[in-house]
């Protein structure tokens, strides 16, 4: 199924006619009235055959009863999907050896919706070829993208339309929409990287674990938990992609094997499962492993185990055991969703056969359900023909309605958050800035605080103990641009506690909260999003950043982020309560904005008041193998229309005696005679003994 809900009909009465139901003369009063209508379309695939399992054509919408829960449900349209007439097999193409024309690989985020001009869908087996690359090791990622290629090249038919994605534990890529061009299918799969990856597979703990030689530590259950619940994740996200196309689809889903961590992903497994269902998405999971003759103790691909259980059989049965309940969830992925698992078989291209024969002719039913409450129920649909013709029908028997932000228990929050951060599409319900900014601690590593700012005004207040507060939950991560891994993360939830004073203030102020990360030098990209806890509305962030290797700097005085603000906050004067609290100190511990039991908030969009003093702060570097004493001199001008109307007096500091150098520098800005506008702020550092020199320039605006 396929919700959609209809956008809101507006109906003003024009001012001289006489209001409906209403005594009122024309002319007298001026009113307008607004008419709200929420409609939920459901579609429905339903497979009709006669006794002899033939298709029976030519019925139309009144040739089907249909109720949900029970009650009667009237189907608004009808539509026959005759792919016998389309379906004719293609030539086979040429060897594997043929010249192939290589297209520019363009990574997209959405499948092309349905239109009516185009009608692009009508009569068409829609195939899409899912590739989990985090579960298959290099072999099985060239089996299964060469029985893609094998059926593509021979058993492709003229009704078969076929997309390709991929998952690779960052996100799920749609490396082509639904086409029925070979040649550019088979220039992607040539293109696709055996390999790429594969290194967030999970790995087991138990007697047959692989023995490291690494010290005693945590185990990774919890980190396959995370694993299993992003795989399961990403399906979900794919069988989401492909709803909006109303047409029966088929999901071959190519693993090697999905293991479940004890009851902990049922909660993701069960979401997957019914996005599928109300999507119209079949999945056909194919174990990209075949036919696998196992070694008792395991093969070449892990280390040996260091147990006992190598000498009791433990090891041995736990590794068939591991096995087995790999492809019970894909079997059961399969079962529960209207599809088949191909296990245990090296010809992979069967599994795809066998999802192409099963899709053949159908009808399509739509109707505007008349139960419209979102409460994620599940709701029971029986169809029947009206005429009692003998017939087989064969449909989905039910899905499960929406659920509204208010009904949603815990579970369902942090999986619309998961979900919330997978999409390519920012969700934008709220309003984010952020700033971020990088000071090196060492040799190696460098301090980078994140400051995210929401305006007061789009949150909710809630009342809890008879004050009012406003809960935000926070959720990002950053991953490396080159490799496209997860470097870190951030989980937390802040609980913003209002006195009245404070609440009023709520609708005129922005809320700040940061994180603090320790990197490396490199390239990064960072997403964060932000969701109101009252109401459900979520903001997202998503930049690219890079922070530059300063042991590199020779040319010019190597420095930090400059730091622009007006505001110094006690740490025991904070506005809100983290969960992550433990954590906030340790970051406040190597902060540098941290001083003297106060911290200074950076202004994100750098607007200050002309009354409020301007804090900037920056650090620079001075990396040599000796303490050095020579110091250096900074200053800040304010520039207007290109003209200087600001400059501090230049300020002497000293290099520590550690091996960085490091000089804090701090300017404080009286700009209380400066005119409202806009300015440039230029913070410039000489080195007089190194012949070198720094500038760093921003716009601000000042105002009253």
């Amino acid at each position: 199924m396929r919700t959609l809900i209809a956008s809101a009909l507006l109906v003003a009465f024009a001012a001289g006619a006489q209001e409906i139901g209403t005594n009122t003369p024309a002319g007298q009063q001026d009113k307008n009235f607004t008419l709200a209508m929420q409609s939920q379309l459901v579609v429905e695939a339903v497979e009709v055959k006669d006794k002899q399992g033939k298709f029976i054509p030519g019925l139309t919408a009144k040739d089907f009863v249909l109720t949900e829960d029970g009650a009667l449900q009237t189907v608004r349209f009808c539509e026959h999907q005759d792919l016998s007439a389309q379906s004719k097999p293609l030539p086979a193409m040429k060897a594997a050896d043929e010249d192939i024309k290589i297209y520019n690989r363009l990574v997209r985020s959405q499948i092309t919706p349905e239109s009516v001009e185009t009608n692009r869908y009508k009569n068409r087996r829609l195939l899409a070829f899912y590739f989990d690359m985090t579960t298959m090791p290099p072999g099985d990622q060239l089996r299964a993208i060469s029985a893609a290629e094998k059926f593509i090249r021979t058993q492709m038919t003229s009704a078969d339309l076929i997309a390709l994605m991929r998952y690779q534990g960052g996100s799920v890529d749609i490396l082509q929409d639904f086409t029925a061009d070979r040649n550019r299918l088979l220039s992607i799969l040539e293109t696709m990287i055996v390999g790429e990856g594969q290194n967030s597979a999970n790995e087991v703990d138990d007697a047959s674990s692989a023995d490291t030689g690494a010290a005693f530590g945590q185990d990774d259950s919890e980190f396959n938990v995370f694993n299993t619940n992003r795989q399961l994740s990403a399906l979900e996200t794919a069988a989401n992609i492909l709803g909006h196309v109303n047409e029966k689809k088929a999901l071959l889903y190519f693993a090697s094997g999905l293991r479940l961590n004890g009851i902990d992903n049922q909660a993701q497994l069960h979401a997957t499962v019914d996005a599928a269902i109300k999507a119209g998405v079949s999945f056909w999971p194919i174990d990209a492993r075949g036919l696998v003759a196992a070694a008792p103790l395991g093969d070449a691909t892990h280390g040996s185990a260091g147990n006992s259980g190598i000498y009791t059989g433990d090891a041995a049965s736990a590794t068939v055991s591991d096995f087995q309940q790999s492809q019970d969830t894909m079997f059961a992925l399969a079962g529960d969703s209207g599809g088949k698992v191909l296990l245990d078989n090296n010809d992979l291209t069967r599994g795809i056969v066998q999802a192409q024969g099963a899709t053949q002719d159908y009808y399509i039913l739509g109707y505007y359900t008349t139960n419209t409450e979102k409460n994620g129920r599940f709701r029971r649909i029986k169809i029947s023909l009206a005429d009692k013709i003998a017939a087989d029908l064969s449909y989905r028997e039910g899905y499960y309605a929406d659920k509204e932000f208010a009904k949603f228990n815990s579970v369902d929050k942090e999986r619309q958050l998961e979900d919330a951060l997978m999409l390519e599409d920012p969700i934008t319900d709220l309003t984010i800035s952020m700033e971020i900014d990088y000071f090196q601690i060492n040799r190696a590593e460098y301090f980078v605080p994140v400051i995210v700012k929401i305006p007061g005004k789009e949150l909710a207040l809630a009342k809890h103990g008879g004050a009012p507060r406003t809960l935000i939950d926070f959720v990002g991560e950053i991953k490396d641009t080159v490799g496209g891994t997860t470097v870190t993360n951030v989980r937390d939830h802040v609980n913003i506690k209002l006195s009245d004073a404070t609440a009023t203030e709520l609708t005129k102020r922005p809320i700040e909260y940061d994180a603090g990360f320790t990197l490396l030098p490199g390239s990064y990209m960072i997403k964060v999003l932000a969701r109101d806890d009252e109401t459900g509305r979520i903001g997202t962030y998503q930049t690219s950043f890079t922070i530059p290797n300063l042991n590199r700097v020779r040319d010019r005085v190597a420095m930090s982020s400059v730091v622009l603000s007006s505001q110094k906050v006690a740490l025991s004067d904070t506005l809100y309560d983290a969960t992550k609290a433990k954590e906030r100190e340790k970051d406040d511990a190597v902060n540098p904005l941290v001083a003297g039991g106060k911290k200074m908030i950076p202004s994100v969009t750098r607007v200050f008041n002309t009354g409020r003093v301007v804090y900037v702060y920056f650090q620079a570097y001075r990396q040599t193998s000796t303490p050095s004493t020579e110091p250096l001199f900074a200053f800040v001008n304010l520039y207007k229309d290109g003209k200087k109307t600001y400059e501090t007096e230049p300020e002497r500091i000293v290099p520590s005696a550690s091996r960085l150098g490091t000089m804090s520098m701090s300017f404080n800005l009286d700009v209380h005679t400066l005119e409202p506008g806009k300015y440039d702020c230029q913070v410039t550092i000489l080195d007089p003994a190194g012949q070198k020199a720094n500038f760093w320039r921003a716009p601000i605006m000042l105002v009253k």
